[in-house]
């Protein structure tokens, strides 16, 4: 069959299979690279400062857009309305999160509560004991908006826990009335200056989180397009293969046929 194959057509062909092939593989190089596009470009402003009260509306979902977002509000801490959530990570360290109810000048009231809060993560810990008193007073807070995370189910956590930062399980505990949201402390400005993780050198450690970066969202169609086209390029050269054997067992049939037809002239002789 080899000899078959080094025929100069077939060596033709071959080179013809190949190159089909290799359109047929950046076809399918292409295909891939479309599959995984950013996501539409978007004029982000999650590091401008906005009011609280005019990015998100006690009582109502959490809007996507406002993930993320630096915002700033004014009001106090209500230190009886704190809780420390654990199995939290910093710097590969377990601890917890120390989180307080922030009550909001200017909310708006949901029903007859005219008292508004939004949890507030104000720091990581090592140990629970470490858990301070947040700061008295009027207090200027500035901080990463995020969405609730949602409860564990079957879970009890002991008496000044949380399970999760969850509006849901934070005003069941607090009982109060909460934005659909919560603040990640970066400054927490009072009479007395910045009383905020970052600005005080104590066990409460900030937490620095940044926003999220954009979603890559993925188009399995052009995938199923890259997978067709390898297998168009794997079909070329299984093409050529197969009519270089087709090639060949004629030729074999048809030195079987002149072996035969001789065999019988000379069997006929007298």
């Amino acid at each position: 069959m080899l000899r078959t194959a080094l025929k100069p057509r077939w060596l033709l062909a071959l080179v013809a299979a190949l190159a089909v092939s290799g359109v047929f593989v950046l076809l399918s190089q292409w295909q891939f690279s479309r599959s995984t596009s950013d996501a539409p470009p978007v004029v982000t402003t999650t590091e401008d400062l906005r009011p609280l009260t005019s990015t998100l509306t006690p009582g109502r979902a959490f809007p996507a857009a406002a993930a993320d977002q630096m915002v700033t509000a004014t009001g106090h801490f209500d230190a009886s309305r704190q809780l420390v959530v654990p199995h939290r990570l910093r710097d590969g360290q377990s601890g917890w999160w120390v989180v307080t109810a922030f009550v909001v000048d200017g909310a708006p009231a949901v029903g007859d509560d005219r008292t508004i809060v939004i949890p507030v993560a104000r720091g990581w810990i090592a140990d629970r004991s470490q858990a301070s008193p947040p700061p008295s007073g009027a207090v200027q807070l500035t901080g990463r908006l995020l969405p609730s995370e949602a409860p564990q189910q079957d879970k009890s956590p002991a008496a000044g826990q949380a399970s999760m930062v969850s509006v849901a399980e934070l005003i069941n505990a607090w009982d109060v009335q909460s934005y659909p949201g919560f603040v990640s402390s970066t400054h927490e400005v009072t009479s007395a200056g910045d009383q905020a993780a970052a600005a005080v050198n104590g066990s409460l450690k900030p937490l620095d989180i940044a926003a999220q970066p954009a979603s890559a969202p993925v188009n399995w169609l052009n995938i199923f397009y890259a997978v067709e086209w390898v297998v168009f390029a794997g079909f070329a050269v299984f093409l050529w293969w197969r009519l270089v054997r087709d090639d060949y067992e004629r030729q074999l049939e048809a030195e079987a046929d002149a072996a035969a037809a001789s065999t019988s002239t000379t069997g006929g002789t007298p």
